[in-house]
């Protein structure tokens, strides 16, 4: 049987924004927008009806920005995936958007067909972080170097055993898990073990979270 479609909700304030994605989103057989919201402080409702799978979020919303609503979102048990869509790139939006627990971050003149790719990519269990985003929030995180975050995160870190801190330090460059697998001679099964494993014994919601662990305790230094 064929699988049902991913269901999106679209968060942003400019209307025409909104159409535009529904419309584009729309062309894609295997995606449904299930509902488009105009401010962070309608997400809980709207995510209470409709039950998306993924959420395309703006970052500057008039009464609940995104990355308030994001952290909303993924504290709850089941939450949905979230990419962050806007115009806003700068390095801290990035990092605040990775650390609410987003699994990605577009910018709005992302080409229709990369969205439409990273939202089936989030879907899957797959976090999209570009290259370029990547590189910046390492570089930015680099910078910090005396952040008292770092001495947390290799606490953290110091709890895993030797296989998961080598899956931990592969999540952190970026690999998928059938990258990850060939790295280290591992199925695509006990890679997803040792992510699951990862993200309980850290306490994390997702994948990008760990990776942002990863770089926050400069293990390269």
């Amino acid at each position: 049987m064929d699988s049902p479609p991913v269901r999106v909700l679209i968060v942003d304030d400019d209307a025409l924004v909104r159409t535009g994605l529904s419309m584009m989103l729309a062309s894609a057989g295997d995606l449904e927008v299930v509902a488009d919201v105009a401010d962070g402080a309608e997400v809980v409702g709207a995510v209470n009806q409709h039950r998306p799978d993924v959420v395309l979020m703006d970052i500057r919303m008039p009464r609940m920005d995104g990355l308030a609503a994001t952290a909303l979102l993924r504290g709850r048990r089941e939450p949905p995936e979230i990419i962050i869509l806007t115009t806003f790139d700068s390095d801290d939006h990035i990092l605040r958007a990775m650390r609410a627990g987003a699994s990605g971050f577009l910018l709005k003149h992302t080409p229709p067909p990369e969205i439409v790719r990273a939202i089936r990519q989030v879907a899957a269990g797959e976090p999209m972080m570009s290259p370029a985003v990547l590189r910046r929030m390492m570089a930015y995180v680099a910078e910090s170097g005396a952040d008292p975050r770092r001495a947390r995160a290799r606490g953290l870190l110091a709890r895993l055993s030797e296989g998961e801190r080598a899956v931990a330090a592969l999540v952190g460059r970026g690999l998928t898990n059938s990258e990850i697998g060939k790295e280290l001679s591992l199925s695509v099964a006990t890679v997803k073990a040792y992510v699951s494993r990862l993200l309980a014994k850290l306490e994390l919601n997702n994948r990008v979270q760990i990776a942002l662990l990863v770089h926050d305790a400069a293990l390269d230094d």
